[in-house]
């Protein structure tokens, strides 16, 4: 599904973000990247779906291979099989749950959901349904709480089925009994869609609960790649005091 090799990246001032990365990713692996702030791991998920150019290396996603980014067409390919969720999840306030999902899925920014394909408004109310927001699809989002808000982001990276999902830290900016219900939900989801999963996080307890791999980057390189099932807590946090 994944995989780069030697992948460096230095922006224009400063040092290198990224040291010569080699990883791989496999259909249906829950993925969680892990590292203190600094380590390089938003900047490794957008170069690896060509959000961020890099310097270095080539990286094949889904099929697609490319070195630095990769160009218009295989943008488009990877935009149908992909599916993206932030960390601030980007939706506009102003317009229903519905019109957020739906507009992901056409890769708009502020449409209405009645302009939409009947088949399109049902898929999009299929995914806030498997969220949980079915009740809410109607409701402007800037009424929405925190974690329902970020229950919307995930219906519009699902809503499409992606083979991939990548995700930086989407339980980030949410309490932690609102960030477990998002991951929980999340990390389901994926598994019944046998989507691939990478995701960030700083929750420790996250990522052994959400994942069966976990990879640790530190000052731009991997200083760890193990299944989850062989770790602990304090192997995690042994990361963050080396």
């Amino acid at each position: 599904m994944v995989e780069a090799c030697g992948l460096g990246k230095r922006f224009t001032t400063g040092p290198r973000v990224l040291n010569a990365i080699d990883f791989s990713a496999r259909r249906g692996e829950r993925i969680a990247l892990v590292g203190s702030n600094g380590a390089g791991k938003s900047t490794f998920l957008r170069c690896l779906v060509g959000l961020v150019p890099f310097g270095d290396g080539t990286v094949e996603v889904l099929g697609q291979r490319f070195s630095e980014q990769p160009n218009r067409r295989q943008r488009v390919a990877l935009r149908r099989r992909l599916g993206f969720v932030f960390q601030f999840h980007g939706l506009v306030g102003r317009t229903s749950a519905l019109s957020n999902v739906v507009n992901g899925a056409l890769g708009q920014g502020n449409g209405n959901h009645a302009l939409a394909p009947e088949r399109l408004r049902t898929d999009a109310l299929d995914a806030l349904a498997a969220v949980g927001l079915s009740d809410r699809a109607l409701d402007r989002t800037d009424t929405l709480s925190g974690g329902q808000s970020q229950r919307v982001a995930i219906a519009r990276a699902l809503v499409h089925r992606p083979e991939l999902v990548i995700a930086d830290e989407p339980a980030a900016s949410l309490d932690p009994v609102a960030g477990a219900e998002v991951m929980s939900v999340f990390h389901g989801l994926a598994e019944q869609r046998g989507a691939t999963l990478i995701f960030t996080t700083h929750d420790l307890q996250h990522a052994l609960d959400y994942s069966d791999r976990i990879v640790a980057l530190a000052a731009g390189h991997v200083v760890l790649d193990s299944p989850t099932v062989h770790l602990r807590v304090s192997d995690l946090e042994a990361i963050y005091r080396d």
